[in-house]
């Protein structure tokens, strides 16, 4: 091709290929076996430059490239690189590649568990870790020159995003950020930001996906394409499969009914015959059916992503009930080779409790489970078998999504409906997104494959919906803590504090809301003038007639509230008088009918005037055994009105409300006893507006005032009702303008106060209690370091206060009302009644200082619920022995024992030197030791 150039062009093309050549990209390239897609080049490009870069880029589309590439740049100029993940599992993986890349010598890993090689030129860590180096000010960050954020996306997690955050604002300005992203809408925006914040980042959008995605619906016997291609003239356009529609269209079709004839619908046999037909075409189907299917179309390996543990599991069993077999006699040879080798170091006694056999049968027929409540050692050999092909069916959770390198050729979702933890909500189109992007992996598969189980009452339109938008907007979950205004301060002193909290990108999009809101505003008062003429009255001034019609509304409304308030009062009241045994009738609620109390739900004292609990919220909350056996702790509003006693029964000290059959039995006894008595109906009294001295008074002014008898009245009313409402939504738009100015800041003054008021804070300096604080990072810091403070742990013994730091960490999937969690006894359970205590003194000067938990900031109640499990387990006892009586899967506890060990770890270094006379430092390194043993033990990095 160069032999038709001229001398000119050929000296040109070759003064433009030194050029490339003299840069770090080009090596950098020679290093994989294939090309670099566009958005790669430019990013790194941009990177070399020395600007900080933004890349937003869908699932498996390869930008962690870019992050490599200053890995690369930092080795090549002789600096650090600091490359961040959001997860452990993920800074492990990315770990091990690194390491085939660069070398064990010059690649270290941090995160809670493990600390591999720290002081190398690259270190991988969880981002909680780095945040933590940037408060402490560690030697580490000497000679920093990039930080990688993998998954930057994770700040708008409300529970951890806050930390992305801190990382962004604090990082010294010499460091060249790295961000890489999902696909988001607002990519711009947040570049924007990062612009603002962290000086000249170029922002790299690509929507492009390097495998092909098709969608399908899998219904009946088939697989259908959600989308058709058609051809209009203006270009190919995706439109629903009509097939999937008329599916739809016949499943809400009214069935056939004989007493159809006698209005008149008469319906011929065949057509009845063939819709019969039809229907029967359509089902869901079945789990092994579904990877049978997927076999024969050569679309595995598969993930199927199904939004429970127990389904998951439950998913393997079903497969191997039915005699699935995906691996031939030489793979699983293979795996139980693999298996065996990765799972040497687990006694054979915890083998068996761990269910290791059963899961071993799933994986050499090629089928595993992969779920948080696994032993993280057999999710990771579920995760390597599977990228090695030797397992192909894979039931998971979707915490799978979540960035582990682990793509498949098809992704299978069962439902578009999952549990947000406080109801069954449908998936986002984020979501959707984000498990479909498994789908189709780079250099194997040309094209990847999503399906959806066809589910009764599916809607085909809104499916494509969530597959047709790409994208999701990244809000902020910025909120400070206490943790975080006690360094801030340290560092920097109140003022460039709040400066710098100023500066976060929660702030960031609260200001550009304000644009929008203000335009609103102005539109209002130009609105409000037009309709101060439409109520315009020749009598007199409408407008303070107006005012007294509102006036005698809101005081009628007013005097309704009041009537409420009273018979909610009276309520509380009856509520208040109720005793174990009392027999009552639920007058309303989902819970209506005849009830046994088993517990009144009463307070047993206050602190600082405020009740303890739930009940400092709600009242008193009786726990109940209904007529239909259920056991369910009710809400003042299930009683509108007084409640008494109806009969007495004795409650048998056997009954244990877990037991179906001793609730079965109690309720038999209830209804035996009372099901005969009918209720009092509770009688209204007289309206306390018939007897209002200021309802007459207004009544009798509006029929004096010259507007009263204007023939137009109404139609001005009406006037007049549109430009109150209007002036009512103006002010809450300036309020909301108001509200969101300075939101973060006034959130910090509030917390500054309150720290002010505990002595943790004077001025711009931290104390000494201040100081402690600085070291404690978790949900409950504050409450962590009032228990240091009052010496509420001292003279614990290491497993007593492995069991009182649990409940700073813990909390549980579910509330379970029915019964108090199991604790140590002795010195261990009254230190967890003290925290309980001074998390109620905590909890209402929070009130006082108006911070809210509900806003994400605050300290929610310490839960006791895992105390129990790791008291036993740092005492010594057996896993079967544990787990057992936990009842909780063997993931969940060695995760929730490695939480402890993070906090145990942060508590032995903030507690007072043990030469003062502590035992707390020295008992909480004794207590990660004893804890930190067994399954608990086990690293998944060498």
């Amino acid at each position: 091709m160069t032999e038709d150039l001229s001398p000119a062009e050929r000296y040109a093309a070759s003064r433009i290929r030194a050029a490339e050549e003299a840069t770090a990209l080009h090596p950098f390239r020679a290093m994989y076996d294939f090309d670099l897609d566009p958005f790669q080049i430019e990013a790194c490009e941009a990177l070399e430059a020395g600007k900080g870069v933004l890349v937003a880029a869908p699932t498996g589309s390869g930008k962690t490239i870019v992050g490599e590439f200053a890995v690369h740049l930092a080795l090549t100029q002789g600096g650090k690189c600091f490359y961040t993940t959001p997860i452990k599992a993920l800074s492990n993986q990315k770990y091990q590649d690194l390491v085939k890349r660069y070398g064990a010598d010059k690649v270290g890993l941090l995160t809670g568990d493990n600390s591999v090689n720290s002081d190398a030129p690259v270190v991988v860590m969880t981002t909680e870790v780095l945040r933590n180096m940037l408060y402490a000010g560690s030697q580490s960050l000497l000679g920093l020159a990039y930080v990688v954020m993998d998954e930057v996306h994770y700040l708008s997690d409300r529970f951890r995003g806050a930390v992305w955050e801190e990382v962004i604002i604090h990082l010294p300005e010499s460091v060249t950020l790295v961000s890489l992203s999902a696909t988001v809408s607002n990519a711009e925006e947040f570049g924007d930001w990062l612009d603002t914040v962290r000086g000249d980042t170029e922002v790299i959008v690509s929507e492009h996906r390097p495998v092909p995605l098709w969608q399908h619906v899998l219904a009946g016997r088939k697989m259908y394409d959600l989308f058709e291609e058609s051809d209009d003239g203006r270009g190919g356009r995706r439109e629903v499969n009509p097939d999937l529609l008329r599916m739809a269209r016949m499943e809400n079709q009214k069935t056939y009914n004989p007493r159809d004839r006698r209005k008149g619908k008469m319906v011929r046999e065949a057509d009845r015959e063939r819709e019969r037909r039809q229907r029967t075409r359509i089902w869901t189907p079945g789990r092994p059916e579904v990877i049978e299917r997927l076999d024969s179309a050569g679309l595995l390996p598969a993930i199927t992503f199904i939004f429970s543990r127990a389904g998951c599991e439950a998913a393997v069993q079903q497969c191997l009930y039915a005699g699935l077999r995906l691996n031939d006699e030489d793979a699983r040879q293979k795996v139980r080779e693999i298996v065996e080798e990765r799972t040497a170091s687990i006694p054979g006694e915890d083998l068996h409790v761990l269910g290791y056999y059963e899961w071993l049968e799933g994986l050499e027929r090629g089928i595993a489970a992969h779920h948080a409540g696994m032993l993280p050692t057999f999710k990771e050999v579920v995760e390597e078998l599977f990228v090695k092909g030797l397992v192909k069916a894979v039931f998971a959770t979707e915490t799978l999504a979540l960035g582990i390198n682990m793509p498949a050729r098809s992704v299978v979702l069962e439902k578009l409906v999952k549990w947000n933890g406080e109801q069954h909500a449908d998936i986002t189109p984020g979501e959707y997104t984000q498990l479909t992007g498994r789908a189709g992996r780079r250099g194997i598969d040309v094209e990847g494959h999503a399906a959806v189980l066809w589910q009764r009452g599916m809607d085909p339109q809104a499916l494509a919906g969530l597959a047709g938008t790409r994208t999701y907007p990244l809000r902020s979950s910025f909120k400070p803590s206490y943790n975080m205004a006690v360094n801030l301060v340290q560092q920097f002193g109140r003022h460039r504090s709040r400066e710098l909290l100023e500066t976060s990108f929660a702030q960031f999009q609260a200001d550009k809301s304000v644009v929008g809101i203000s335009k609103q505003v102005q539109r209002n008062e130009e609105g409000l003038e037009g309709y101060q003429q439409g109520m315009t009255c020749h009598l007199g001034d409408f407008e303070e007639y107006a005012a007294m019609r509102r006036g005698l509304k809101d005081r009628e409304t007013e005097l309704a509230k009041q009537g409420a308030a009273q018979r909610r009062a009276a309520a509380a009241d009856s509520l208040e008088k109720l005793k174990v045994g009392d027999v009552i009738h639920v007058p309303t609620g989902k819970f209506a009918g005849l009830a046994l109390v088993l517990d009144p739900g009463v307070p047993a004292g206050r602190t600082n005037g405020h009740r303890r609990g739930f009940e400092h919220h709600d009242g008193p909350r009786p726990l109940v055994l209904t007529a239909e056996r259920q056991v369910k702790r009710l809400a003042e509003i299930d009683f509108p009105v007084p409640v008494e006693a109806l009969e007495r029964m004795r409650i048998p000290k056997s009954f244990n409300p877990r037991s179906p059959q001793s609730r079965r039995d109690l309720a038999s006894q209830l209804r035996t006893k009372a099901g005969h008595i009918a209720p009092e109906r509770h009688r209204k009294g007289r309206a306390a507006a018939a007897d209002d001295r200021e309802i007459a008074r207004l009544r009798t002014a509006l029929r004096a005032h010259p507007c009263h008898g204007c023939d137009e009245r109404e139609d001005h009313a009406r006037w007049a009702e549109r430009y109150y409402r209007l002036q009512r939504d103006t002010r809450q738009l300036e309020q909301r303008i108001e509200g969101r100015t300075n939101t973060i800041a006034r959130t910090f003054d509030r917390i500054y106060a309150l720290l002010t008021e505990l002595d943790y804070l004077r001025g711009d300096e931290a104390t000494e209690h201040g100081k402690r604080l600085a070291r404690l990072y978790g949900e409950l810091d504050l409450l962590a370091s009032e228990c240091l403070r009052d010496g509420v742990w001292e003279g614990l013994s290491p497993a007593e206060l492995a069991a009182c730091v649990s409940a700073l960490v813990y909390e549980a999937r579910q509330s379970d009302d029915a019964v108090a969690p199991k604790v140590p006894g002795g010195a261990a359970k009254e230190a967890l009644g003290e925290m309980v205590r001074i998390w109620g003194r905590l909890d209402a000067l929070e009130e006082d200082h108006r911070i809210n938990q509900t806003e994400g900031v605050g300290q929610r109640e310490p839960d006791l619920g895992f105390a129990w499990a790791v008291y036993m387990w740092a005492s010594g006892k057996g896993l079967d022995e544990v787990l057992r009586e936990a009842e909780m899967p063997a993931g969940d506890f060695v995760r929730w024992c490695k939480q402890v060990i993070d906090v145990l770890g942060q508590v032995a270094a903030a507690a007072p030197a043990s030469s003062g006379g502590s035992t707390v430092a020295k008992n909480a390194r004794k207590a990660v030791d004893a804890v930190l043993r067994g399954v608990v033990a086990y690293s998944s990095v060498g």
